[in-house]
This record gives structure tokens, sequence and C-alpha cells, in this order.
């Protein structure tokens, strides 16, 4: 094969990739844009969630049990409690009635309270929401059950888009500065998808490659030395109810936890008919640790769960941004924005070829039909 044939092939394989993935694909970057400062946008959108002290919960925790019991709708039991200093305290809410639909997750309802009181400052289902919303666009494209692997496969193909897209950026003839010039042809749309397509190249495979990492935990795990639940196993946990009934109350399982692992609180997970231990997340030196409480006999453990490996922690810290500055989640943020401009300009590309191609082939016809 030589390297025009190459060339040809690459063309073929990134043109249809983008016709195919693009209308899934743009809202799947999108997302990704809007969630890397999914913290400030989220206050920007709800200011009814801002509290007036310093976010700092000095109250015991089943004060904010008692707090949410109060908003709580009927047939539903608190399964979560997570506390972050300078925000409100977030009490999470089950449904107890499984949905019909076995691969559905559990109903769930947030509510916001003031850390100072317990006063309730917001509520609201769990899936509802701009933010909300993004994350599901862009964690299942909502899809439940089978929607993160087929992300998994759209990252994979964008990577090879990626990588396709660059290798016809390259210059046919002349240095590698000949590639950076605006102007390399005569249509707007194919010098602005040129340029756009260089610059995004390169961030777009990291967050591809990365994102079929996170999409598929288990094959992940085992190229990181460690393990992960099965997609049924983790949608089994996504349905494992809150116990109704806890031989511990929530206040002694974090003496207990406090006991094993002094700091502050970060989140309290009831136990569930999966799983009979407490999780109490503890904030040390900036990253919780989890400490595990039997409910039945009210051993503490540091540990517990299921974690991702230091390679999962930092390719998922590359995806989101989280933890990276500024500079980074800025580069993030528009490698999320700019494949719109390449879907829009690639497919008016595709359109026009289609139009010169089909007068090129009308033309060659003409003098053979007049002889």
């Amino acid at each position: 094969m030589t390297k025009t044939d190459l060339r040809k092939l690459w063309l073929q394989i990134h043109k249809w990739i983008g016709i195919c993935l693009a209308i899934v694909f743009v809202p799947l970057s999108f997302s990704g844009s809007m969630l890397v400062w999914h913290e400030t946008l989220d206050a920007a959108i709800n200011p009814q969630r801002e509290i007036a002290g310093d976010g700092h919960a000095s109250r015991p925790a089943s004060a904010y049990v008692y707090a949410a019991q109060k908003h709580m709708d009927s047939g539903h039991q608190i399964s979560s409690i997570r506390f972050e200093d300078g925000h409100a305290v977030m009490v999470t809410a089950t449904d107890m009635k499984l949905p019909e639909e076995s691969y559905r997750p559990l109903n769930r309802t947030n509510m916001w309270l003031d850390p100072a009181d317990g006063r309730l400052l917001d509520k609201r289902g769990r899936s509802s929401g701009f933010v909300p919303t993004m994350e599901q666009l862009h964690g299942s494209l909502f899809i439940p059950m089978y929607g993160r692997p087929i992300i998994g496969f759209i990252g994979l193909a964008m990577l090879v888009s990626s990588l396709s897209g660059l290798w016809l950026w390259w210059p046919v003839s002349g240095s590698f500065s000949k590639g950076l010039k605006w102007r390399r042809s005569s249509d707007t749309y194919g010098n602005v998808h040129h340029m756009a397509g260089f610059w995004v190249c390169v961030p777009l495979a990291m967050l591809s490659l990365t994102g079929a990492w996170i999409a598929f935990p288990e094959i992940a795990a085992k190229l990181s030395g460690t393990t992960a639940p099965s997609l049924a196993d983790r949608m089994i946990r996504m349905r494992a109810r809150p116990l109704q009934t806890t031989e511990l109350d929530v206040d002694s399982v974090v003496a207990k936890a406090m006991a094993k692992q002094p700091g502050p609180l970060a989140v309290i997970t009831w136990p569930t008919e999966q799983d009979s231990a407490w999780r109490v997340a503890v904030q040390t030196a900036g990253k919780p640790a989890q400490v595990s409480v039997d409910d039945k006999t009210g051993e503490a453990s540091v540990g517990g769960g299921t974690r991702p490996g230091r390679i999962g922690q930092t390719l998922r810290r590359m995806h989101d941004g989280s933890e990276m500055g500024p500079i980074w989640q800025g580069m993030i943020f528009l490698a999320g924005l700019l494949p719109t401009i390449l879907g829009v300009t690639g497919l008016v590309m595709w359109w026009r070829s289609r139009g010169w191609r089909a007068d090129l082939k009308r033309r060659t016809k003409a003098p053979r039909a007049q002889m």
C-alpha cells in the first residue's frame, strides 16, 4: 500500500467516524465542558443553596437526619449524608420501592440543609436540574445500564478519529510549519476544520482514551492490577436499598469512626441490603479515608469498599480536571467545545464534496453521451 492509498484509507475512516458520531459526540463533548466547573455552575444556577455562615457542620449527624425526615416523601429512607466545608449539608433519601424495570436504578431525592440550624434550603430529585442532566448525558447518554459501555466505544472511535485527523492534517509536502498556515485550501470551512482539529486533536485524544478507560472499569482494573465489580454487580449495588432499621444509630457510628480515624466528616453512607456495613469518609490531608463500621458488631476498620487504583485515579483526574488546576481545566473546557466546530465544518465539507463529485461525474459522462 502506497502512502497515497494509506492517506485515502485514513480519510475514509476519519470521514465516516465523524459523520456517524457527530450527532452523539457534540452533546457528549459539550456536557463534558459544562462539568469541568460543575460546582461553580451548580452554585450559580441554584443560589437558594447558599448558606449564611462558614459552613462548618457543628451539629451532630442525627440532627440533620431528624431535619431531613420532616421533609422526606413517603416511602423514602435516608441513604447518605454529605458534608463539605462552606457548603450545605446534602442528605440523600432513597425511594424504597423498586422500579419495575430490573435495569433501572432506584429513585433518589437530595435535600440541602443549612449546617448551622438544619433548615431546608432546597429539595430536588437526584436526576433533575441542569448539572445532573449534564452528568447523565455525559455518563450514560440517558441509557440505563448499557450507556457507559456505549460511551466507551464512542471514546475509542473518537481516539481513532483524533489520531487519523492528525495524520490527515500533516502536510503532504513541505515542513511542519506549512500545516500551521491558515489558508490550507480555498474553502473557509476546510481551513477552520484543519486549524481547530490540529489544536484540539491531542487533548481530544487524551479525553477519549481516559473516557474509554473510565467506561470499562473491569478492563481498566486488570490493566492496572486492581479489581472492579462487573456490570451486573454494579447494577445490583445501584438497586440496593438502605436498611430501614439499623442496630446502630448514626451518632454512635460517627463516634466509632472518629475513634479509628479522626478528622472532618465527608460522607456517611447507610448499610444496605447487600452490605451491612456503614461507610464513613473522613477528610485527612485533603483526601478522604474510609472507615467501615459493621452495623451488627460495631467493629470499625479503616478501608473497605472498592476504590480505583492509582492509575485509575490519575486518569479520572485528567479526564474531569479535578485537582489539576485552572490551566488544565481550561484546556478540557475548550476541548469539549471545539468538537462542535469540527462536527459542523466536517459535515459541510462532506456535503459540498458530494455536490462537486456529482458535478464532476456529470461532466465526465456528458462527452461520451454526445459521441
